[in-house]
């Protein structure tokens, strides 16, 4: 679960940095359950960078260097992040092992983009830090027709 060097690909140009409260609790669910691997950590520092299949976040314990308000639960209020995955039902499997819950069941959603429109299964579940995590799959693109509908 322990890397010490670059993520695979180097570092993505936008990468969140999620202040936590328990680092050994969210590496458990976020590499334990999600499949995250740590590319590599600062233990002495509550510091970890994870990566998943080209999606890559930062865990840090809580240290105040980057509050700007009161850090009450659930964190990440107004946020989701979205993790484009090759399939949803891994995921859903080990969460369901784990007993953990589900924000929103797994569902289909399709967006317009331009003259088509963009397919995704997808479901969202919050970290042990109230984070919460959209996992998408995608279904494709369906052309719409001249009156809008697809």
């Amino acid at each position: 679960m322990t890397g010490d060097g670059l993520p695979a690909g180097g570092f993505n140009p936008l990468v969140p940095e999620l202040d936590v409260r328990d680092l050994p609790a969210s590496l458990a669910f976020w590499c334990g359950t999600l499949g995250f691997s740590v590319a590599y950590a600062r233990p002495e520092n509550g510091f970890a960078y994870l990566e998943r299949g080209g999606a890559q976040v930062m865990l840090n314990v809580v240290n105040g260097n980057w509050r700007t308000g009161d850090l009450e639960p659930p964190l990440g209020r107004g946020i989701n992040l979205q993790i484009t995955i090759d399939a949803v039902d891994p995921i859903l499997a080990a969460l369901d092992a784990a007993s953990w819950p589900l924000f929103r069941p797994a569902h289909e959603a399709w967006c317009r983009v331009g003259e088509e429109e963009e397919g995704l299964r997808q479901f969202l579940v919050q970290d042990p830090n109230g984070y919460l995590l959209r996992f998408a799959e995608s279904l494709g693109r369906r052309r719409l027709s001249p009156d809008g509908r697809a």
